[in-house]
């Protein structure tokens, strides 16, 4: 600033490129709306107001500016020499100063409009986005409630089976922003049927599906997701939705005995899991033909019965009295022409439900017995032998007769003991062995049915709880040299 009588000397144009208006623009974006407002104001050499029409000033560069800014937004025409964008919600308001061109003030209301557009559609995005978290969380609180009828009415989906995978490590929260950014999962009916939530220094994600249809489509996912950020994984058995309680338990015991990378099923059999070695179309069209007879609320409850272990325990499930269960059962063996109580029948069945679908429709029923254990329809008795002595092979006699006859008790340590002529606490210690040498959860329904199987297929006469070598009283002492 000078003195004299001439008054102050005006402004020397800034020369600024058009790349730059635009890049200076792009940056202030980047922080904020206000801060946008006000490298506009510095790059048109005036002042710029962002302005609601309806609730006034939203930002302005600098305060005093704004009064002026909300009359030229609302009555445009008033105020020829300002330049004057609207867009959904508000109005960019531009006074140039005496020294800037018209055609940067051009570019920076177009270049200012773009980019507050793009910011509104970035925060709606956000917000959604963080509603549809919230709503996966209550969703998945519904299910593990066993309120499976509210969370489908959320969900409006015809999805009756659920896969839970629950995932842990030191980048679980990195993986949980990866995992929505790759498959924007929703439950929106045109979305990807999955819930995702974090909680509990977990990553959960419940993959929704049909009986048949798309059971495993989210495996190959989640595997990728714990490989690239190295977490430990668990994955349940596709349950209905009205047991993800169960599937929740079991994705949650796999999960403790899973490698960093690496999901671990809730089976834990590996290789050795019947669903591996039986081929699986064979496997299907057999488990078709056993399961023809029934609709769907007979396999639900038949499900439900055998993975809870008893028909008050498959009520509770289900929501429906002791009562109702028991009459569908017995109608359900009458369908099937089996005996449900059987231990070997309950496997095969088990088996059955697990079974994928088949490519082509089944046009006669099949029918269950308990002989041999593992159906000449899956394995011959040579491949089904060598199958059954490689799972049990870390077992030894004793300890496998004692597995055999708490599988045939349907896994109750009490009445099993008093056959074996063991204490309870003993027999809780032999089966301890037994999960340790064979790295299997016997707390799994399916566990115990392939093992079940397998302990059939081998059995011999000798292998009897008569036969089980001891040495003093209840307690187990072994063999002495």
């Amino acid at each position: 600033m000078t003195t004299g009588s001439a008054g102050p000397v005006p402004a020397r144009p800034v020369k600024v490129t058009r790349h730059q208006v635009v890049r200076r623009l792009t940056r202030a974006a980047a922080h904020s709306d206000a801060q946008l407002i006000a490298e506009a104001a510095a790059l048109a050499e005036g002042w710029v107001v962002l302005a609601d029409p309806m609730g006034g000033v939203v930002c302005s560069t600098p305060d005093t500016a704004g009064p002026e800014g909300v009359r030229a937004a609302a009555h445009p025409q008033l105020y020829p020499h300002l330049t004057i964008r609207s867009m959904a919600g508000a109005v960019l308001v531009v006074r140039p100063g005496t020294a800037a061109p018209a055609s940067r003030i051009d570019l920076i209301a177009r270049t200012c409009v773009d980019l507050l557009r793009m910011r509104a559609r970035v925060r709606r995005e956000e917000d959604t986005h963080r509603t549809e978290q919230r709503l996966h969380t209550a969703v998945l609180h519904l299910l593990l409630s066993g309120q499976s009828h509210l969370a489908t009415e959320v969900l409006r989906t015809s999805a009756t089976h659920a896969t839970v995978f629950r995932l842990a490590g030191q980048l679980v929260h990195a993986a949980y922003q990866s995992h929505w950014r790759e498959v924007q999962p929703s439950v929106s009916p045109q979305a990807h049927r999955m819930l995702v939530c974090l909680g509990g220094g977990e990553l959960v994600v419940i993959a929704l599906h049909g009986l048949d249809h798309d059971r495993y489509a989210a495996r190959p996912l989640v595997a990728r997701i714990a490989y690239r950020h190295q977490l430990a994984g668990g994955v349940s058995d596709p349950l209905p939705l009205d047991m993800v309680a169960t599937a929740w338990a079991e994705a949650g015991t796999a999960r403790h005995g899973a490698r960093s990378g690496c999901l671990a099923s809730a089976t834990f059999l590996g290789s050795h899991g019947l669903l591996r070695v039986v081929p699986a179309e064979r496997l299907a069209l057999w488990s078709a033909a056993i399961l023809k007879p029934l609709n769907r609320e007979q396999r639900r409850t038949l499900e439900a019965y055998l993975r809870s272990g008893s028909a008050q325990a498959a009520a509770a499930v289900l929501d429906v009295s002791e009562g109702t269960v028991r009459a569908r059962l017995r109608g359900i063996g009458t369908l099937l022409a089996a005996e449900l109580d059987n231990p070997t029948v309950q496997a095969q069945l088990l088996l059955a439900l697990r079974a994928p679908a088949p490519s082509r429709r089944v046009g006669t029923s099949a029918r269950l017995g308990p002989h041999p254990a593992l159906p000449t329809g899956l394995l011959d008795p040579d491949d089904a032998h060598r199958w059954a002595s490689a799972l049990l092979r870390p077992l030894d006699k004793p300890l496998r007769i004692a597995l055999r006859c708490w599988l045939h008790h349907r896994g109750r340590t009490a009445p099993a003991a008093s056959e074996l002529g063991l204490s309870r606490s003993t027999l809780t210690n032999w089966l301890s062995k037994c999960g340790r040498a064979l790295s299997v959860d016997l707390s799994s329904a399916t566990v115990r049915a392939e093992l079940h199987l397998a302990a059939e297929t081998l059995a011999t006469p000798e292998d009897t709880p008569a036969r089980l070598p001891r040495r003093g009283g209840r307690t187990y002492r072994g063999h002495q040299s």
